[in-house]
């Protein structure tokens, strides 16, 4: 099993996609392309159907997108949605809408591990992206969340799809109240979301498109 992402720093999907197959627990191989440089667009092409990172490669078999890579792998390795149908039919939904919405804080709060951007970014409609993310975190944790710190009380796909968000609001300084906050500082201790973030440090690279 082969993954290929992009700097870790910088991608976003790319970390929901390395997410999901360290959660499956299944050995991979990481193949990291560097985005916008000049050989990038070529070296992923060679790769991923797609063009775009992440992408599984398994058997043969090319897996694209994030949300795609999450499923088969919760499908052919092994569960990563809540067992509950109640609970798996909400944690589909809400990651749907992470995988397709929030446009203005994607665009104005790009994800950078490597700075500390405080107050940059924010627009109304950033902000109302941000109160529809914490709503979402306060609902799941309330109505499915038990006895557990994550959306659905067992570490899950949907968690896996805010966690770039998670980065994001580490990042830029974004307040949150005392509920979505233990959920926040919970996923930032995450052992997984603590290895990738420090492989990000690492990295040398710089895209000046990712600096606000």
């Amino acid at each position: 099993m082969q993954l290929i992402i992009g700097n870790k720093s910088y991608s976003s999907w790319s970390l929901r996609g390395w997410l999901a197959v360290k959660a499956s627990g299944h050995a991979f191989e990481e193949i990291r392309i560097p985005l916008r440089q000049p050989d990038t667009h070529a070296r992923i092409a060679e790769l991923s159907p797609s063009g775009k990172v992440p992408c599984l490669r398994d058997h043969g078999l090319a897996i694209w997108d994030s949300l795609a890579i999450a499923e088969y792998l919760a499908e052919e390795v092994t569960p990563l949605w809540p067992l509950d149908g109640a609970a798996r039919a909400v944690a589909r939904s809400v990651s749907a809408e992470m995988h397709s919405g929030f446009t203005a804080l994607r665009n104005q709060m790009p994800m950078n591990l490597r700075e500390s951007l405080p107050g940059k970014g924010r627009s109304p409609e950033v902000d109302a992206d941000i109160a529809r993310i914490v709503a979402i975190w306060k609902q799941c944790r309330a109505q499915y969340g038990g006895h557990g710190r994550f959306l659905f009380g067992e570490y899950c796909i949907a968690d896996m799809m805010f966690a770039p968000v998670c980065f994001r609001f580490e990042t830029y300084g974004v307040q949150l109240d005392n509920g979505a906050n233990d959920y926040l500082q919970t996923m930032l201790a995450h052992p997984h979301m603590q290895e990738w973030k420090a492989a990000a440090l690492a990295e040398t690279e710089i895209i000046e498109a990712y600096r606000v």
